[in-house]
């Protein structure tokens, strides 16, 4: 498999996952509409509990360890349901905006698969 191919996808989502994770800390990014209000609603409730703040401190934590190369196979596992809840939240709610979020789930599959042979002994 092509191997620079695999080093700037999995940067790119390190990068991507930091930015947005941190984001739900700080609010450097201007407020997503959605063209849903009941996406709105659900994301506001989201955003009022711990859920928001916690996805977000994951998404940083595998964005670290994606750009640094450390425990791949790990971060890639942890963010697996993160990156299926995205899919899910958005083609439910959202499905206007899926393109962000269709990119992490690819993205993320695609490197699981490009790790598989670390997987293997999980399935």
């Amino acid at each position: 498999m092509n191997t620079k191919l695999i080093l700037a996808l999995r940067v790119l989502l390190g990068i991507l996952l930091i930015v947005f994770g941190s984001n739900k800390f700080i609010g450097f990014l201007p407020d997503f509409e959605f063209a849903n209000p009941d996406a709105g609603i659900f994301f506001g409730a989201l955003a009022g509990s711990y859920i928001l703040k916690t996805v977000g401190l994951i998404e940083v934590i595998v964005g670290l360890l994606l750009v640094t190369k450390k425990a791949v196979p790990f971060a890639l596992i942890l963010m697996a349901p993160i990156s299926v809840n995205i899919i899910l939240f958005h083609a439910t709610l959202d499905p206007a905006n899926i393109g962000p979020g269709a990119f992490v789930f690819l993205v993320n599959a695609f490197l699981i698969y490009a790790n598989w042979n670390t997987f293997k002994n999980l399935f």
